[in-house]
């Protein structure tokens, strides 16, 4: 199976390390034109250097704003007017006991996590559909289907993330423009490691920390193993190509089969 981008513009959002650099890289692999995106003009000329390090040929264009606030989105549609592919990527998670959760933080992790996406998409799904031809998608988690108790906050914002693939795939209905939501599994980030390690402790060595974790906080995985990446990354590359042009509205899984049903 041969994707090939060439030609098409991408943003994604949050993509200076982690699940958003592997999905840049990858995107950049296939011939896409990648917006990498960051808060911080220094991390993001940082990951610029490394990503074009690991793939010389590829175009990135750094595109510095926090796209979690009006300002920023603006900043960010200056730097990169225009796309084919739109990668809402951008999420704050961390653990803490629901009942202690107060309101700004409530509004904090949907501002970020979900209305950043909205805000986003609603600048440049417009475009996507004179042309008659876009992606976007929605960088959701499996703890929007299975809400984890010590992330009740952040498993209510990747719940959200699902209904805005279905609900912007409607109104992207009988277009070429598709709209989905990528439902991720735990997957090995150095946020993820830092998280990990504050509910199992930091004295453990790390392959058995992995272990631990995944047998007492997601004994439901299948793959038993925190995901890879570009793991993810592959699956955002497909669903951008002309390969992907009957899937729309969908939740697909990349998720290490954490969520107990045939369908999510």
């Amino acid at each position: 199976m041969r994707i090939d981008l060439t030609g098409r513009t991408a943003l994604v959002t949050a993509s200076t390390q982690g699940i958003g650099a592997a999905i840049a890289a990858g995107l950049a692999r296939a011939g896409a034109r990648v917006g990498v995106n960051g808060r911080d003009p220094e991390r993001v000329d940082q990951a610029l250097k490394e990503l074009r390090d690991e793939l010389p040929d590829g175009e990135f264009v750094a595109v510095g704003a926090d796209v979690a606030t009006d300002e920023g989105a603006e900043r960010a549609r200056e730097a990169f007017p225009d796309v084919d592919i739109l990668v809402n990527n951008l999420g704050v998670y961390g653990a803490k006991d629901a009942l202690e959760i107060d309101d700004a933080e409530w509004r904090r992790y949907f501002e970020v996590n979900v209305l950043s996406a909205v805000r986003l998409t609603r600048m440049y799904m417009p475009r996507m559909l004179e042309r008659d031809w876009g992606r976007v998608q929605y960088i959701s988690s499996e703890s929007g289907v299975a809400i984890p108790v010590e992330m009740v906050q952040y498993g209510m914002t990747k719940t959200a993330m699902l209904a805005l693939g279905r609900g912007f795939a409607k109104k992207a209905a009988g277009s070429g423009v598709t709209v989905n939501s990528v439902l991720v599994g735990p997957t090995r980030t150095a946020g993820v490691e830092e998280f990990v390690r504050g509910l199992v402790g930091g004295e453990l060595p790390w392959e058995e920390a992995q272990r631990v974790f995944m047998r007492e906080h997601r004994p439901q995985s299948l793959l038993q193993r925190l995901i890879e990446p570009a793991e993810i990354a592959n699956m955002v590359v497909y669903l951008s190509s002309d390969l992907a042009s009957a899937t729309t509205g969908g939740a697909l899984r990349v998720d290490g089969g954490c969520v107990d049903a045939i369908v999510p």
